[in-house]
């Protein structure tokens, strides 16, 4: 076993000692999908979106919501705490080192973000009989440029925040705005060209479309992908400039 695999799994040992921080990275989108679905009105065809579901648009955004909980409230404060209390800082003198640490963390962050996917597609299935994505490999792209820039941004959070709680804060106070363009309270199809533009250009909205595309049997469109890719290197390249190690 490696250094990284161990201490990837000794990671994921301690966080399952927090059942607040694993509780709502796993199970809050869920659980938030299935409050959705027990208003009458989500369960209802609509004629003005030709005549599909309200629930049918929601699994792709809590998907995408789901890995930016674990990348901007998770993975941020659980970084900085580790750096506020000189964790980073003594782990330079073993031979482990802290980029294992970072690498570790990084490796716990997309597995729960796929243990939420799987979890959240089926829960989609099961209770609201949403289809399964008709594209698997388009899901799996879109789901790892999501997640890819989505955890960049957390590493920016996490270079910038001097202690846990205002990593989390930051995090939080970015939540929420990146989910309202993803479509949270107003789905993609129904917003107007200025918002949907906006949320085109956005990385949560790029990754619930991209994620859309799947469930419905087309392949992700190049602008999605490349909003993707540009917030990725843009902000793990700032995380990369700016991060500390104590």
């Amino acid at each position: 076993m490696t250094a990284l695999r161990r201490l990837t799994t000794t990671e994921a040992r301690l966080f399952s000692r927090e059942p607040v921080d694993w509780g709502l990275a796993l199970v809050f989108p869920s659980l938030l999908l299935l409050i959705l679905g027990v208003i009458p009105a989500f369960r209802s065809p609509e004629e003005g979106i030709d005549g599909v579901r309200m629930i049918e648009f929601y699994p792709p955004v809590m998907i995408a919501i789901g890995i930016t909980m674990i990348a901007l409230v998770t993975l941020p404060q659980r970084l900085a705490v580790y750096r506020e209390k000189g964790v980073l800082r003594r782990m330079r003198i073993t031979p482990v080192g802290p980029r294992q640490m970072l690498g570790a963390q990084l490796a716990l962050s997309m597995v729960l973000s796929l243990v939420t996917t799987v979890l959240l597609l089926v829960v989609a299935r099961v209770v609201f009989s949403v289809e399964l994505p008709q594209q698997p490999l388009a899901l799996l792209l879109g789901f790892t440029l999501t997640a890819a820039a989505m955890l960049a941004m957390g590493l920016l959070v996490a270079s910038l925040a001097r202690t846990g709680t205002s990593a989390q804060a930051i995090g939080t106070v970015l939540l929420f705005p990146l989910m309202f363009v993803a479509g949270m309270w107003i789905p993609r199809a129904s917003m107007n060209d200025v918002l949907l533009r906006i949320s085109d250009l956005s990385p949560l909205g790029a990754g619930v479309q991209t994620l859309q595309d799947a469930a419905t049997g087309q392949w992700p469109q190049p602008l999605h992908l490349v909003v993707l890719l540009a917030w990725t290197v843009v902000c793990g390249g700032l995380a990369a400039r700016y991060f500390r190690w104590e």
